[in-house]
């Protein structure tokens, strides 16, 4: 029974504290006027650059160490609605020779990855420059072998006129793909790799990762990586991310962003611009914040990067004391209030908050005591439904192209992937779920600085987001838990967000797709089967589902991961992959309709002109106007 109190302030924090960053205006002031004499050059409100590595260290003491109180369930390098795919490197296989990979004209029509934003390009495994796929096949380990994780190859395959379809080469080198100007990108756990492919492929640069890498993207012809490190307590800064082409980078003390109020911090994320003809390094910049789940956004005009945002619990349980004064007696309000303002680590703080309030459970008799902690964890449990969105944040980080974070801010909630983020003129939209028991939804709209603006609450009620999908002003967004409800947002008005519609239906749609600005193709499930629905939102009041379609399939990649997905206007046809096989659907007449199903083991699809490739173990090859097989070759 002595540690029974210290056991039950553990799994409510288990249970319900992912804490937020908040900080009163009076605290604000304080360590801004303690702070103003050592900014060099702030650069947003409240949010500036450390001076030195002893300035840095003095400001992780403070914080130091909320993984102790924070890490559970928490996976360093997991991030939502990114897959960044971990490989080794295999033996080295023979490589054919052949005079050039560009001998014939290329195709009118090249289909593109599918992404969030149209002309950022994100990493896959395959790529195609309209002549040639480029597909990396990696072959995991089970889960529990630690020595490596995967490994596996990048297959160059000639592929247009498709009836030259053939392997050309063979890269030992496999992980996510990007391509620009005839250089292939492979970006593997820890190496980033650089091939001249315009003939046999010639390794031209390298980078070596001395952290994780979170995600990249490509936009005008440059390499945006994010990485992340963790804290090095006693040697904070500089921070070194990564070694290209035989340099180390250095991320000096006056190039990482920090809060100016201490808040708990365990990484520091890193955004690197990569030249991907050298892989040179052209600029770096890096901030601090937690590991957990993070998930980054790429608009055209800036880099988002969301992650949890921590606070210390002795702060969280003295406001939940003060509103329970019958609960505490006023001596151990009193104690935590003194133990809330030392300036010690969050760790001593947490462990002489279990002893304060061992010792005062520890004093009342077995009654009073059985009395205490049962009232305990009903009260803290409804003080957190209460006060969840002051409690449970996620911190947003605003990085400038050209590498200038250039505000940060916080919302309530946390986010589902880089869907549930989307910039539109200038405001950025953000849809988040609050609450781990009793869960509730809400949409948030920020400026430029990341203040929020305007809001929807409390939508989908008893429920959690499972896609979001923006659209220009509008915004559709599916929560589930026994049914499937889609909401129609107007943004329209920033400051002043509006419910046009709601659709309630079964199962759930994981991932939404816009045909149009009145169409939308859902994938997700419903019972065991996977689920294509097709909505009309022509009506922002009443939406429609016009038709679904129910596979007898379990699961498609499309479920973990939008690039799994293709659609051809032209033919208004989309494919989806699954485990038995691929599948070719037609959305013409506002209906569903398979015209195609082919028993490979699919992962992806990429079109040539009114040439299909469905790609997998086997590459099959179908000429889109008569839905004839033309080509086939086996992958394995």
């Amino acid at each position: 029974m002595k540690r029974a109190i210290s056991i039950l302030i553990i799994g409510i924090l288990v249970g319900v504290l992912l804490v937020g960053c908040t900080q009163t205006n009076q605290q604000i002031q304080q360590n801004q006027t303690q702070n103003q004499q050592n900014i060099k050059y702030p650069v947003i409100e409240n949010f500036t650059t450390f001076n030195s590595a002893d300035e840095m260290k003095e400001y992780l003491q403070k914080t130091y160490s909320s993984q102790f109180w924070l890490g559970f369930g928490f996976e360093a390098g997991v991030v939502r609605g990114e897959v960044v795919l971990d490989v080794a490197q295999p033996m080295q296989k023979s490589i054919p020779s052949a005079p050039t990979l560009y001998e014939k004209s290329a195709p009118e029509r090249v289909s593109e990855t599918n992404v969030q934003v149209k002309g950022i390009d994100e990493p896959d495994i395959v790529k195609t420059d309209g002549v040639n796929i480029y597909v990396s096949q990696t072959y995991l380990y089970p889960y529990w072998r630690w020595e490596k994780v995967n490994e596996g190859e990048t297959k160059i395959i000639k592929a247009f006129p498709p009836e030259d379809l053939e392997v050309k080469y063979e890269i030992s080198k496999g992980g996510q793909l990007l391509f620009v100007n005839k250089t292939l990108i492979v970006l593997n756990h820890d190496t980033i790799y650089g091939y001249d492919v315009s003939n046999k492929p010639i390794k031209k640069w390298n980078v070596e990762l001395n952290g994780s890498l979170v995600t990249a993207r490509l936009y005008n012809e440059k390499i945006y990586l994010v990485t992340r490190n963790l804290m090095d307590y006693y040697e904070p800064c500089p921070i070194k991310p990564l070694t290209y082409n035989g340099k180390q980078l250095q991320i000096t003390c006056s190039q990482i962003y920090h809060p100016i109020y201490p808040v708990p911090v365990d990484v520091t994320y890193n955004v690197v611009v990569l030249d991907p003809q050298t892989g040179n390094v052209t600029k770096a910049v890096s901030f601090v914040g937690s590991s957990g789940l993070s998930v980054v956004y790429m608009s055209k005009n800036a880099i988002y990067i969301t992650f949890p945002c921590r606070e210390d619990v002795v702060k969280i349980y003295y406001n939940f004391m003060k509103e329970n004064k019958d609960l505490f007696p006023p001596k151990i309000i009193e104690k935590v209030e003194k133990l809330k303002g030392y300036d010690i680590s969050n760790r001593a703080k947490y462990v002489e908050l279990q002893v304060i309030i061992d010792q005062y459970a520890n004093s009342l008799s077995k009654d009073e005591r059985l009395k205490f902690r049962n009232e305990f964890w009903n009260r803290i449990s409804k003080y957190y439904e209460e006060h969840k969105r002051e409690i449970e944040r996620t911190g947003i980080v605003k990085v400038s192209l050209d590498l200038d974070v250039t505000a940060n801010g916080k919302v309530p909630g946390r986010v589902l992937n880089q869907f549930s983020l989307d910039e539109y003129k200038g405001y950025l939209r953000i849809a988040t779920t609050v609450g781990m028991a009793d869960t509730t939804n809400d949409l948030y709209v920020l400026d430029g600085k990341l203040n929020i603006i305007g809001s929807l609450k409390d939508y989908g009620k008893g429920e959690r987001i499972y896609a979001v999908r923006f659209v220009m002003d509008k915004a559709y967004v599916v929560t589930f838990k026994q049914t499937d409800p889609l909401f129609v947002m107007d943004l329209s008005d920033p400051k002043n967000p509006e419910m046009r519609g709601e659709l309630e239906i079964p199962g759930y749609s994981s991932y939404l797709h816009p045909i149009d600005e009145n169409t939308i193709i859902g994938i997700g499930k419903e019972g065991r089967s996977v689920k294509i629905s097709l909505f009309d939102v022509s009506n922002p009041e009443k939406p429609i589902e016009i038709d679904k379609y129910l596979l007898d399939e379990y699961w498609s990649d499309i479920l973990s991961t939008h690039h799994a997905f293709l659609i051809d206007k032209k033919h208004e046809i989309f494919f989806l992959p699954a485990s038995k096989g691929g599948y070719v659907f037609s959305y013409k007449d506002d209906g569903l309709r398979l015209v195609k199903a082919v028993s490979v083991s699919a992962l992806r699809a990429i079109y040539l002109d009114d040439y299909l490739y469905i790609i997998g173990d086997k590459i099959a090859v179908f000429d889109e106007n008569t839905w004839e097989k033309v080509n086939e070759m086996d992958l394995s």
